[in-house]
């Protein structure tokens, strides 16, 4: 019978585990932990492609066999760093929900996970990866399920509209990490990359029309930008439809099924 697939670190039985590896006493000054906050350190540093277990040895001043101790994989790190990373999503107490406005909690839970998908690049290819059913990302996803329940929408399409939300902000935190990341590893700041990238770009002469529209768009805001300012107004603005969405859609359903 083939060998059943291994699903995530956190479906592991710690009382049955017995590391390939495991040949000696357990090393000292080592524990999950300091390996997990190690990992994500090197993965903010260097990004996801230069991540090893190698690495991550020298980086603790181990040896590898010495990390195998810990975990048997990888894939067991970086599922364990991607969850330390949802730590540091803000996330409100359950009552805090149920006394306060959806909306309001709406637009934070989406702003604390989009500035955690920048802050931390090399996360948003590893999200589909794993299961995503850490302590953290489980508490992440309660708070949300609770606060899109308190909208009023049916069960039915709940899970729509936290995928309208989440898996916009997803995108768009996702872009914006890397757009980052390449100015820093430029040497150039978001603005800078900018300007001098438009200064040597050429519009298609069939597309001027559309460049046209796009620069009245950028003129349109008095004063003038940052490339950060702008994306954080237009962030704002994708909120706003879609909180209103939620709402058109709740009030469909109220007009569809009135309470008796």
């Amino acid at each position: 019978m083939a060998k059943a697939a291994r699903m995530s670190v956190w479906l592991e039985d710690p009382a049955v585990r017995t590391p390939r590896t495991r040949r000696s006493e357990q090393p000292s000054g080592l524990d999950r932990e300091r390996i997990t906050e190690a990992s994500v350190r090197l993965l903010d540093a260097e990004g996801l492609a230069k991540f090893s277990m190698r690495r991550l040895a020298a980086e603790l001043g181990v040896t590898a066999m010495s990390v195998y101790w810990y975990v048997d994989t990888k894939d067991d790190l970086l599922e364990l760093a991607l969850d330390r990373v949802f730590a540091e999503l803000a996330v409100p107490a359950p009552e805090a929900v149920d006394a306060g406005d959806w909306r309001v909690h709406l637009r934070d839970l989406a702003a604390s996970y989009r500035a955690v998908i920048v802050r931390h690049p090399w996360i948003s290819p590893q999200m589909g990866n794993y299961l995503n059913i850490g302590p953290n990302s489980l508490s992440f996803s309660r708070a949300v399920q609770r606060v899109v329940a308190a909208t009023g929408l049916s069960l039915t399409r709940q899970r729509g509209a936290i995928a309208s939300v989440f898996q916009f902000v997803y995108g768009y935190g996702t872009i914006e990490g890397h757009f980052r990341r390449r100015c820093a590893e430029a040497g150039l700041s978001q603005d800078d990359y900018f300007r001098e990238a438009m200064a040597v770009f050429e519009v298609p002469r069939e597309m001027a029309e559309d460049f046209r529209h796009a620069e009245e768009m950028v003129a349109a805001v008095e004063g003038g930008l940052t490339v950060e300012q702008m994306r954080d107004m237009d962030f704002q603005v994708a909120l706003d439809l879609l909180v209103a969405g939620i709402e058109a859609l709740v009030a469909q359903e109220a007009r569809e099924d009135p309470a008796p």
